[in-house]
């Protein structure tokens, strides 16, 4: 069974924090990037996605970055320390950011990212989902757009623009949505 890899953006403008959370991010599950500053980290967020992202908040107050890119399909990690922890731990979460005192213990981080990755499994099915639904809603709504027209050019009741076109999309070998689309097309001009 093949393990799969987890994309991993690690922010810190300390190097002793990067030494410290690097051992538990080796390969084949992590794939790791450590980006040299957050201007850096803030583009590479922007041109690829990553899976988790950790972020050092410095001092606490540096939370910006993780606020900006909390609304992407990332999993983000606040490092926060332990004195600011319930100040800015209430402060980010609505934004969906997990926080994790700093100095840690090696175990407690490494719980953190198992749940982190659980997150992030939970954030795929979901966005998988959503996908899902819009197509099906624009289907839906080509197919009234379609059954509109036959009602208003052609006469028919709502049951017959139905039928119509489920029995002409069967007879043809289309798709509804296709013929969905060739009534809009036909009608719509």
């Amino acid at each position: 069974m093949e393990t799969e890899s987890h994309s991993v953006l690690l922010v810190s403008r300390d190097s002793k924090i990067i030494s410290q959370i690097s051992p538990f991010l080796l390969p084949p599950m992590f794939d790791l990037t450590v980006p040299s500053d957050f201007n850096e980290a803030r583009r590479l967020a922007t041109d690829r996605t990553f899976n988790i992202i950790i972020a050092d908040s410095g001092d606490g107050y540096d939370t910006d970055f993780a606020i900006n890119v909390a609304d992407s399909s990332s999993t983000v990690l606040l490092l926060v320390p332990n004195e600011n922890f319930d100040e800015i731990s209430y402060r980010v979460e609505c934004y969906g950011i997990l926080t994790v005192t700093k100095p840690f213990e090696p175990f407690y981080f490494y719980n953190m990212m198992k749940a982190a990755i659980a997150v992030q499994y939970k954030v795929q099915i979901l966005s998988s989902q959503t996908v899902k639904l819009k197509a099906k809603m624009e289907e839906i709504r080509l197919i009234n757009r379609a059954k509109l027209l036959l009602i208003e050019h052609l006469k028919m009741s709502e049951q017959e623009a139905h039928r119509y076109l489920e029995k002409e999309a069967m007879d043809r070998g289309l798709k509804r949505t296709a013929l969905a689309e060739q009534i809009i097309k036909t009608y719509q001009n």
